[in-house]
């Protein structure tokens, strides 16, 4: 069964840092592109980063240079989204997915969320 599940959202300060997690089962994403996006409240589901087999990335202009996705090396199913400087516009819902490509319509599976609020 394909599942995944984030973690590590939560309160925090604007300026702050936080790092979400995505464990990925069911089968090996290793191959797949494995991506974060978010969604604020009122407003469609955006990208935020995606990470490729091949070590390539991509960002979101909001966030570059400030977001940093990565996968651990010896668990290939597992996903990360460091977040440094937070600001209050970075609030959301966060999901991890996985697909073949950094878009919403070519992922294949979905998390669940994690919130995250960045308050002033």
């Amino acid at each position: 069964q394909v599942q995944l599940v984030e973690s590590g959202g939560g309160l925090v300060q604007a300026g702050t840092s936080l790092t979400l997690s995505c464990a990925a089962s069911g089968r090996t994403w290793s191959n797949y592109v494995m991506g974060w996006f978010r969604q604020a409240p009122g407003l469609e589901r955006q990208f935020v980063a995606a990470s490729w087999s091949d070590g390539s990335t991509r960002y979101a202009d909001s966030v570059k240079g400030r977001f940093t996705i990565s996968r651990d090396n010896t668990n290939k199913n597992t996903m990360f989204l460091q977040m440094n400087s937070l600001k209050p516009e970075d609030t959301a819902v966060y999901y991890c997915a996985v697909g073949y490509d950094a878009t919403i319509r070519s992922m294949i599976a979905w998390g669940q969320g994690t919130q995250v609020t960045v308050s002033s």
